[in-house]
């Protein structure tokens, strides 16, 4: 095929299908088996059926952090900081929405009491983010002040349900400001049922970026570059594979967070780090058999990924499927398994 463009991962989809809230149970979600040559609707607690013993899942561990604050500026002006990581010593690198950037040095009054002073950009003179100095502790001040940061599809204010739903059953390293939503599908009911069938568990930790939902805004898919995110392949996880390599089960990604983690480490040999690998058709996959993610927004870079693992027709037939059947989409909507293509 022709060098893929951007309007290449383009499709039109109706938006009413762009799911506002969560399933009325998390394993009640759809589920589009693409493992074969036609799609099979299926629903999501029908997976353990779809895996084999000896097959390992790896989930993502990360945890969403209330990450949207509001406050003021001296003038009164109001403002909106979305924290995109933590640093040492209370400081923090964030997204700012305002109508006049403030000079450096200025300190900001956040609903809730606390301060957050202006320090310069991130992570350089004019970098696109910016760097906070926090009055306490970023992570306490997030739980008790901040809101859930809900994609900028979901037009609902952050609610209660949210707080639960926004976040997996098994979270708990905190750090992302987007849940890793694949995983979002998984209950006790189905994790117990995994385990009965001899499917492992492992874990690997990418905290997911506001980054994740930026439109690629190149024809030219090489000239986009990938925003940064910090992950970790921990050595229980690195044994867990090598023992699922002995035994030849295949090695089931949860989300395209997951697949950027451990094909990041395929790569640079490092167990942690930052990565801002972009994954496009041709990408040479080394860890990854199976993977089970969310629908995702027409040219975006998930859909490249996708599109790289299974096959660019394939996931193309697949949208159309989806659509045509009214699957639910983006974050709180439904699931889709694929299998690696050959080529």
């Amino acid at each position: 095929m022709h060098p893929f463009t951007l309007g290449d991962f383009d499709f039109a989809l109706p938006p009413e299908l762009i799911a506002q809230h969560p399933a009325a149970e998390r394993s009640g979600s759809r589920l589009l088996d693409g493992t074969g040559p036609a799609p099979v609707d299926r629903i999501f607690r029908d997976l353990p059926s779809l895996l084999a013993p000896g097959d390992l899942l790896v989930f993502n561990d990360t945890q969403v952090v209330k990450a949207r604050l509001f406050g003021e500026k001296p003038t009164g002006g109001k403002l909106e900081l979305l924290v995109e990581r933590v640093l040492p010593g209370h400081e923090v690198v964030a997204h700012m929405r305002v109508s006049k950037k403030p000079p450096v040095g200025t300190q900001l009054r956040m609903d809730g009491g606390f301060t957050a002073t202006l320090l310069g950009r991130y992570p350089q003179e004019d970098g696109p983010l910016f760097r906070f100095g926090f009055s306490a502790d970023p992570y306490a001040l997030m739980e008790q002040h901040g809101h859930v940061p809900l994609p900028p599809y979901i037009t609902h204010a952050d609610s209660e349900e949210d707080a639960h739903r926004y976040q997996t059953v098994f979270a708990k390293n905190p750090g992302a400001v987007a849940a890793p939503t694949a995983a979002l599908h998984f209950d006790e009911a189905v994790l117990r049922a995994l385990a009965e069938r001899g499917v492992e568990r492992a874990s690997v930790t990418l905290h997911v970026g506001a980054g994740t939902f930026q439109p690629v805004k190149t024809e030219n898919i090489a000239e986009h570059r990938m925003h940064s995110e910090w992950y970790e392949v921990p050595q229980a996880t690195q044994d867990a594979i090598a023992r699922l390599r002995a035994r030849g089960g295949r090695l089931v990604a949860v989300g395209t967070t997951t697949v950027r983690t451990l094909e990041s480490w395929a790569r640079s040999g490092q167990a942690s780090g930052d990565t801002d690998i972009f994954i496009t058709p041709g990408f040479a996959f080394r860890q990854v058999d199976v993977l089970l993610t969310n629908f995702h927004l027409p040219k975006s870079t998930l859909m490249m990924l996708v599109s790289a693992f299974a096959g660019y027709e394939h996931i193309m037939a697949l949208y159309r499927h989806a659509i045509a059947a009214r699957y639910r989409f983006f974050s709180y909507g439904d699931a889709m398994l694929l299998a690696r293509s050959p080529t």
